[in-house]
């Protein structure tokens, strides 16, 4: 049964890294819905969050190729249940249409949007949202004709409290005892 998962990648910023992730879903079959990437909190370290649409066994098999890259310090698979998720949409409607309909003003404030920007042929209105809302003003402004529409990639907190500190810790304890043993 599909279901709709978030990867959640730290990583070192290394150049053909997300060609190398994008692969892996290539060759599985499993099409990418969003794609954000962004620098951590962690000086050096950046993040990937992945959404797609796949079965549990599929992503449980991209999750262990990803973790297998060099670069990839770790990956989580989260379901929506375990993140609290937003996007930034922007809407570019023509004024022509709103100036002859005064509702826009009120759409705007009843979907706790901004308007960002006006100017004499369109004006560019913000919604910070998930992925249904942003979708829902889209279909409200419809008829004030949407010049231009788009919408950023999934960005995400975590709701398990294991803070990545602990994770690259951990991994530098496996790091330290692989040596011992090697040296040995």
């Amino acid at each position: 049964m599909k279901r709709k998962y978030t990867l959640l990648i730290y990583t070192e910023n290394h150049i053909g890294l997300l060609n190398r992730i994008s692969i892996i879903f290539n060759r599985r079959k499993v099409n990418i819905e969003s794609l954000t990437t962004s620098p951590s909190k962690s000086k050096g370290i950046h993040t990937f969050v992945i959404v797609v649409n796949t079965s549990i066994d599929k992503i449980d098999k991209i999750h262990k190729q990803i973790e297998k890259q060099v670069e990839v310090l770790k990956a989580f698979v989260y379901d929506d249940t375990m993140i609290l998720a937003q996007e930034v949409a922007l809407y570019k409607v023509s004024t022509k249409t709103i100036a002859k309909n005064n509702k826009i003003e009120e759409l705007v404030r009843n979907s706790n949007s901004r308007i960002l920007n006006i100017e004499p042929e369109y004006i560019v209105i913000e919604k910070t949202g998930n992925s249904d809302e942003t979708q829902a003003l889209l279909e409200q402004l419809e008829p004030y004709y949407v010049h231009e529409f788009i919408r950023s990639g999934r960005v995400i907190v975590t709701k398990p409290m294991k803070k990545l500190s602990t994770h690259l810790l951990d991994l530098e304890k496996k790091d330290a005892h692989k040596k011992e043993f090697i040296d040995f």
